[in-house]
């Protein structure tokens, strides 16, 4: 397989460059912006391209300009792929609140649903990935690091206050569908506890589980008054997933209700 450093020098072949021209080349360009670090020796350049010796961020860009070539792309020869940047941020824990800087410009794209099953009902909470018609590519470099092919997503519906006020209507849902078996607690905090995805004989539900012997038992967040929806498993019911992440749009505005008339209506009698 070819290395960095020839892929390297066969760029420079095909411009046909000398490594004088090179070298002079990195001089103008260090000449420039005031910083001799930009300048790259002949003999450098020939471990670069033949001992494979890694270039500075400086010898790198000012091969980047005499080349041609894109900075980010060139990177990636070297092994880091800047795409995966967000990804791995989003696996570091950083206590202050603070702003993310990437840009879709540097980070590219990722996969989103375009075209959704004109049958949807936004009323009800779907499981999405079963509804999705087309896949096309947005600037959303955050989700970067989600696996969008094995992963399932789902939308809690306008009238689902199922979860309210810990998922409220309307949220798009990451379902990790490796996690189906309900865990058991104890929990310190209601943010702890796992929500799972699940779907019944009278559609989808987000919930919290407990699983009592061949039943289970889905429990709504306590602030809606819902009682408990005790369901035979695996029967009647099927745990797609556990939730992984949640976008929910906060709006203060919203009138909020004490409970939909789709979850009595789906619930009465239970």
């Amino acid at each position: 397989m070819e290395d960095a450093g020839q892929r390297l020098k066969r760029v420079r072949d095909r411009l046909g460059l000398r490594y004088r021209d090179v070298e002079q080349a990195s001089l103008s360009i260090a000449q420039r912006h005031g910083n001799d670090e930009f300048a790259i020796a002949l003999s450098r350049l020939a471990d670069i391209e033949n001992k494979g010796t890694i270039p500075t961020l400086y010898r790198l860009y000012s091969l980047c300009a005499i080349y041609r070539l894109d900075l980010a792309e060139v990177l990636g020869w070297y092994g880091i792929d800047l795409s995966k940047l967000p990804g791995d941020a989003a696996h570091v824990e950083v206590a202050k609140t603070h702003v993310i800087q990437f840009t879709s410009q540097v980070f590219g794209t990722v996969q989103v649903p375009l075209s959704l099953d004109p049958g949807i009902d936004l009323k009800k909470t779907t499981h999405l990935s079963r509804m999705i018609q087309k896949w096309g590519s947005l600037p959303l470099m955050l989700l970067n690091g989600v696996d969008l092919d094995t992963n399932r997503y789902a939308f809690v519906g306008s009238d689902d206050f199922w979860m309210h006020p810990l998922i409220r209507p309307g949220s798009l849902l990451w379902i990790d569908d490796q996690q189906n078996r309900p865990a058991s607690g104890p929990w310190a905090t209601e943010h702890e506890r796992p929500v799972y995805f699940l779907e019944h004989r009278d559609g989808f539900l987000c919930s919290w589980c407990h699983l009592s012997g061949n039943q289970l038992i889905a429990v709504g967040h306590p602030a809606m008054g819902n009682p408990p929806l005790v369901l035979d498993y695996p029967r009647d019911v099927d745990v797609i997933g556990q939730v992984a992440g949640v976008a929910m749009r906060l709006d203060p505005a919203r009138k909020r209700r004490a409970r939909s008339a789709s979850t009595q209506e789906a619930f009465q009698g239970r």
